[in-house]
Order: C-alpha cells, then sequence, then structure tokens
C-alpha cells in the first residue's frame, strides 16, 4: 500500500503554504490586489525611473503591492505641487490676463516657460529621488 501525501502543508519557517501537484509541493503565491489607477504623465515617469533606476525599491513596492499607492500619490503631489509653482512664477512676472488679449503670443510663451520651470523643479523634487 501506498503512503498518500498531505494535499496541502505549511512551511513552519516561512509560513508558506504549499499545495500538492504530481510528486511536486507548489507554493501558493499570489500578489496582493492592488487599487486599479490612471497614470499621468507624472506617474507613468516616476515609475519608469523606478524600474530602471530604482530596481530594488521597486520590486519591493511591486511585491508589498504598494506600488500603485505610491504612483498615485506622487502623481497628485506633482500636479497639486506644479499648479501651486505655476501660480507664483505667474505672479513673480507679472503676467496677467489682460495680455493674453493683448499681447497672445507673448503670454503663451510665457506660460510655456513657466511651465517648463514648474515642471523641472518638480522632477527634480518628487519624480527623480
Amino acid at each position: 500500500m501506498k503512503n498518500e501525501l498531505p494535499k496541502t502543508k505549511i512551511d513552519e519557517r516561512t509560513g508558506i503554504e504549499y499545495h500538492l501537484e504530481g510528486d511536486y509541493y507548489i507554493p501558493n503565491l499570489a500578489m496582493p490586489k492592488q487599487e486599479k489607477i490612471t497614470l499621468n504623465k507624472y506617474g507613468r515617469v516616476r515609475l519608469k525611473y523606478l524600474k530602471e533606476h530604482k530596481k530594488a525599491e521597486y520590486t519591493i513596492m511591486l511585491m508589498d503591492g504598494t506600488l500603485n499607492t505610491h504612483l498615485k500619490e506622487v502623481q497628485e503631489t506633482a500636479q497639486t505641487r506644479i499648479e501651486q509653482i505655476i501660480n507664483e512664477l505667474k505672479e513673480k512676472s507679472n503676467l496677467t490676463e489682460d495680455m493674453k488679449n493683448t499681447d497672445m503670443l507673448y503670454w503663451i510663451g510665457a506660460m510655456n516657460s513657466i511651465k517648463a520651470q514648474a515642471e523641472e523643479i518638480v522632477y527634480k523634487e518628487l519624480i527623480y529621488v
């Protein structure tokens, strides 16, 4: 008579549960559920940076199930910070809404420059760290 192996077992040292498939025990591993998010520009840039330059942090967050939460937090903070910096730079440069009506090309150029400055600051503060 053949000895029957138990269908499942738990490794006491690691706490990992295994199930029997044929003659082998396979670990019952599953990634934790993560909330679904839509990444904006800053979330995508942060994700790319983590994958390419911070592989250990990326892997840890992915395995812990905290990656999407982190990306959501970074992109929301980045968006808020960009709006704040743009408003501050607009005030310092004396750019008004009247200028939009009188000299549109100048106003657009100035706003593009201000937005580029704000994004560069946010990249250095939040994204590439």
